[in-house]
Parts: structure tokens; C-alpha cells; sequence
């Protein structure tokens, strides 16, 4: 058997009026620098037993964005991908409403813009990651079921 250890990161679809928020990674970042993703980040050091995955996303989202979602998160999709420098991951993405907060970037060593997109406007970005643009069609799939 094959003893991988992996890294365990979340990821938050936030929607607010048709529009989905997007985060543009640093230059500085290992892993896709310059690229527009998701909020989230790694689980590390969990400081509850449950619900462990969405504890850590709400915090990321607030120390990375300042604003707090709704609750409730539902469970979208999960991948594994191996990051530019060699570490295997795997990502669970979870669909979030936003609540409450005035949007502004925390920490410019991380991402360096946050901006609410329409689809469209994803769907034309080339600088926006391929999965993410995955996972926001998977939303509007599941909103004309």
C-alpha cells in the first residue's frame, strides 16, 4: 500500500445576488500564483471535533475576505489534484450564501483582488482556473434541477 500523506483544503462557492465570489491568488503563492480561485484554505489544527470541514472554511473566509456565510453549506464536490510544488491534495468545495461583512482583502501576501462575478464573466476568464470553472457550472446545473 502506498503511504501518501495528504493536505486537506476547503473551498467555498459564495453566492450573493447571481454572483459568485472570486478570489485572484497572490504572485507569491506555490500554487497557481496569479490565478483566480476560490476562498479557502488548508485544514490545521482543528479547534472542533465537528463539523471540522466547514468550521475551517467559515474561518478562512473570514481571515481571508472579512465577510461570514450563512450557516448552512452544502456539499458541491471534492477532487485530488498535486499543487506546482509536488503535495497532494485533496479538496472538498462546498456552496455558500454570503450573510453579512464589507468585502476586503486581509492579507495581500495571499490574494491580491476579490470581486463578485456573473457566470458570464467567469465562463470568459482565462485567468480563472479551470476546476473552479467546473465547480461553477456544477451550481448552475444543479440550480435548473
Amino acid at each position: 500500500m502506498n503511504n501518501l500523506l495528504f493536505t486537506v483544503n476547503v473551498e467555498g462557492i459564495i453566492q450573493k445576488d447571481n454572483h459568485f465570489l472570486l478570489v485572484k491568488r497572490s504572485k507569491k503563492e506555490t500554487h497557481a500564483p496569479g490565478k483566480w480561485s476560490l476562498v479557502g484554505g488548508k485544514v490545521e489544527n482543528p479547534s472542533a471535533i465537528l463539523p471540522v470541514l466547514e468550521d475551517t472554511l467559515r474561518r478562512e473566509i473570514k481571515e481571508e475576505v472579512n465577510i461570514e456565510v450563512e450557516n448552512e453549506m452544502k456539499y458541491l464536490t471534492s477532487s485530488f489534484f498535486t499543487t506546482d510544488d509536488k503535495k497532494s491534495v485533496i479538496d472538498i468545495v462546498f456552496l455558500c450564501k454570503y450573510k453579512s461583512g464589507q468585502l476586503s482583502l486581509v492579507d495581500r501576501n495571499e490574494l491580491s483582488e476579490i470581486k463578485w462575478m456573473s457566470y458570464e464573466e467567469i465562463m470568459e476568464n482565462q485567468e480563472i482556473i479551470s476546476f473552479t470553472k467546473k465547480c461553477i457550472e456544477l451550481v448552475k446545473v444543479k440550480e435548473k434541477v
